[in-house]
């Protein structure tokens, strides 16, 4: 077996320097330790590629594993010319990268053009072609392409190519698509020929010319790009003979080459440390080192990434998440890993959930275009995932650039164990001894959350805190003990400080008084929130600040995190002009904030002139749900009793003013949903069919012992997640409703079923019996909303 270059670690920086020709500042080759990374597994990849090339499966190939921040492994394995005459692979080969050429280069694109607002992802394809816009593709979408479900043929004949790039789109037009009813997922080139030739008519310069002006020289991608030069050609693998002649450095694919090179599915050229810049920029929010290297938004970024279920297939926008493609995907990766091969030999994989990015780069067509190497990139990814031993450094201190999310992100929702203690506000304040409120007067918002990790009230640690003088308490919905369910709720006092507790959910009570500001400087607010807009803690905090800057207080968060994570984002948003005690702000049902990132949002947007400072949690990634913090689950409420719950409660408690039971007076509220006029056995078998996914329904019959339906038999269903990661958990608020509808539309008294969901186009479009997929149709342009103005108000990773 021949390893023909292999490097690992930073002594080996400066080597790497002269064999790639230029400087890399951004991604920069560092010991696999470093990075987190175990040498020992990682070196498992090499007898994998020895015996692949010793039963020819491949020639030759270049490995590149890292992390945010850095390369910890860079290996070139065996030959990248085999005939003519044999050269050794070196790290620095440049590769054809077929079908890559979709998601880094195409898509890319087009996502860039969305942010400018030249493009909608809604809009047909015909809006921006009129030409292409006939025989049953006039509605094909810009997504639809994106994901590979326009009704487009694979491939149409090459002799629609012979003619030269002009004639060849005209027959492109020509092409028939399946009705919009028969569209399945069908993986097309075409439909990509016809993105890149739409990035080309939206810039007003072709597509090699925009990607080479908008990404690779952003990035600094030097070795990127269409039709390579002479200096990039002597140094590309060949793959086969065409002609008499050896293609090297001259795009394989057949119609990319008829298209002088360029094209939307087709023809790029890069390197190995080229990919990890991408790769790199991706993992820190599309952007490398600064904020001028940024090629998209955070939020383009997300939706970019955002899982679609296409036929039981997931793709996200030009990138492959878990699919018929799959094949080179590690199994270890988690779901938020995206990826894509290439017929030459290329495959690259990212996975944000774990801080890892493993390219994987061969010519395995040459000589005879026999080689088969998807399984070996599938099984190195594995290895890779594997090596992880620690928190990478550098990614472990991103902070603020928020992978923000996906409209309905469910693939993005991802527990894993949290590598470092979770330290929430508290806690932070603890550590720093309290500088934050040195020399204060303070008023604390607070209930029985307001913990530290060691269980120890906020209360009594800021009460006991040096230099420190706190004055008062301020309690919110169930009062200062978080045990009471009903309104009315009065002034107490604390029996372990003696500190008198102002209620703010007192009759028509919401906001601190005015005389009970009295003699504080500062207002601390430490609340646990549950991440669903309608939960009344988050207005607590909001008018508490608005009440806090008309008395000229500082305010002060402290921060915890979100427990149903950080990253998905469901539901419609708020309307404007109708905010209240149970949606606040013009935000969506789950909203995906922690409180203090939510008090930044709300103070910028509502104009409240108020001196923030929000002390910011540690340790906490977007991607972390409760149980992956390590800390102790305390129910926020009387009704909110586990994880389980928090996670079905923005779907299920959007319906509890209606006639239903949400399963208060159960021992599982928010699994269940029932009342005495329905049969649980046709409310589940219709519920199933729906397909949602990551959860079942199981009809069953319950007795409420308090609240609504107190003492009556109900019959309804057991709402069960079967999987975490895949569910969004408005749309079963969204199918439940529309079942109601369907089922007992007599009987469901929607009368007030806005009240919560505060917009009032979709309760229209559920009492006009509209489904499940119209409806999310209705608030898919205010999620993408939100998620653009949200992404500067993020505050964690």
């Amino acid at each position: 077996m021949r390893l023909a270059m292999g490097i690992r670690g930073g002594w080996a920086t400066a080597l790497l320097m002269m064999i790639v020709g230029r400087a890399n500042a951004e991604i920069p080759l560092v010991p696999a330790e470093q990075l987190g990374l175990s040498p020992k597994h990682l070196a498992l990849i090499d007898d994998l590629v020895e015996m692949e090339i010793y039963e020819k499966k491949l020639p030759g190939c270049v490995v590149a594993i890292g992390r945010t921040g850095g390369v910890g492994m860079l290996k070139a394995y065996g030959l990248r010319q085999v005939e003519p005459k044999e050269e050794e692979m070196t790290v620095n080969t440049v590769f054809d990268m077929a079908s890559l050429t979709k998601p880094i280069a195409t898509a890319t694109s087009i996502m860039i053009l969305v942010e400018r607002g030249d493009v909608r992802l809604g809009d047909p394809v015909a809006n921006h072609l009129s030409e292409f816009g006939k025989n049953g593709k006039e509605d094909i979408t810009i997504e639809d392409l994106l994901v590979h479900r326009g009704g487009l043929i694979p491939d149409n004949s090459l002799k629609d190519y012979e003619d030269g790039p002009n004639k060849s789109w005209e027959r492109i037009c020509e092409l028939h698509a399946k009705k919009k009813s028969a569209r399945d997922f069908v993986y097309s080139d075409v439909g990509f020929i016809v993105l890149g030739k739409l990035v080309g008519e939206a810039y007003g310069k072709p597509l090699d010319q925009f990607t080479t002006e908008e990404i690779f020289d952003r990035l600094n991608m030097l070795e990127t790009g269409y039709n390579p030069g002479e200096s990039l050609r002597a140094r590309a693998a060949p793959t086969e003979k065409q002609d008499g002649k050896w293609l090297r450095g001259t795009v394989h694919d057949p119609r990319a080459a008829l298209l002088d090179g360029v094209a939307g599915h087709a023809g790029l050229f890069s390197t190995a440390s080229d990919l990890a810049i991408y790769c790199d920029a991706m993992l820190r929010g599309a952007r490398a080192g600064d904020e001028s290297a940024r090629i998209m938004s955070r939020a383009t970024e997300a939706e970019m990434l955002r899982p679609r279920d296409v036929a039981g297939n997931r793709r996200a926008l030009g990138w492959d998440n878990r699919s018929g493609y799959s094949t080179n995907r590690g199994e270890l990766f988690s779901d938020r890993a995206f990826g894509h091969g290439g017929f030459t030999g290329t495959a690259m994989w990212v996975d944000p959930e774990l801080d890892l990015f493993v390219i994987f780069l061969s010519n395995r067509l040459h000589p005879d275009g026999k080689g088969n190497v998807n399984p070996l990139a599938g099984r190195i990814g594995t290895i890779a995932a594997a090596a992880i031993v620690k928190t990478n450094a550098e990614g472990g201190r991103r902070k603020a650039e928020g992978s923000s999310t996906r409209v309905r992100h469910s693939a993005f929702r991802i527990q894993h164990s949290a590598s470092a203690p979770v330290l929430t506000g508290i806690d932070v304040l603890v550590r720093d001894d309290f500088k934050q409120l040195q020399g204060r007067r303070v008023g604390l918002i607070t209930n029985h959350t307001g913990l530290d990790r060691e269980g120890r009230r906020t209360i009594d640690l800021l009460y006991n805190a040096r230099g420190v003088d706190l004055v008062a308490l301020f309690s919110p919905e169930h009062g200062i003990a978080g045990t009471l369910d009903h309104d009315g709720i009065k002034n107490a006092r604390d029996e372990a400080t003696g500190l008198p507790v102002h209620s703010l959910y007192d009759g028509e009570v919401r906001r601190p008084r005015k005389e009970h500001l009295e003699g504080i400087d500062t207002l601390v607010f430490d609340i646990q929130d549950v991440g669903a807009r309608f939960y009344t803690y988050t207005s607590t905090m909001a008018w508490a600040m608005e009440a806090a800057g008309e008395s000229g207080l500082k305010y002060v968060v402290l921060d915890r995190p979100n427990p149903i994570g950080g990253v998905a984002v469901e539901g419609p948003t708020a309307d404007a002009g109708r905010e209240s005690f149970v949606g606040c702000h013009t935000i969506p049902v789950r909203h995906g904030m922690t409180v203090g990132e939510l008090a930044r949002m709300i103070r910028e947007e509502r104009g409240i002139d108020v001196e923030l400072e929000v002390v910011e949690v540690e340790g906490w990634r977007r991607g972390d749900y409760w149980d992956a913090t390590g800390l102790t689950w305390v129910n926020p409420s009387p009704n909110m009793r586990s994880l389980t719950e928090a996670v079905l409660y923005p779907g299920m408690g959007v319906w509890e003013t209606t006639n239903i039971s949400v399963g208060r007076g159960t021992n599982t509220p928010f699994e269940v949903l029932g009342a005495p006029w329905m049969d649980g056995q046709a409310l589940a078998a219709e519920l199933n069919a729906a397909g949602l996914k990551g959860v079942r329904f199981i009809p069953i019959e319950f007795t409420p012992d308090d609240s609504k339906f107190k003492g009556q038999k109900c019959g309804g269903v057991n709402v069960t997640i079967v999987d975490r990661a895949a569910i969004d958990s408005v749309a079963i608020g969204v199918e439940i409703a529309c079942t109601l509808r369907k089922l007992y539309a007599k009987d469901w008294q929607t009368k007030r079923a806005d009240r919560l969901l505060i917009n009032g186009r979709v309760y229209d479009a559920i009492l006009d019996g509209a489904d499940r997929q119209e409806i999310e149709t209705l608030y898919r342009a205010e999620l993408a909303e939100f998620l653009q103005r949200r992404e500067k108000y993020l505050l964690y990773k």
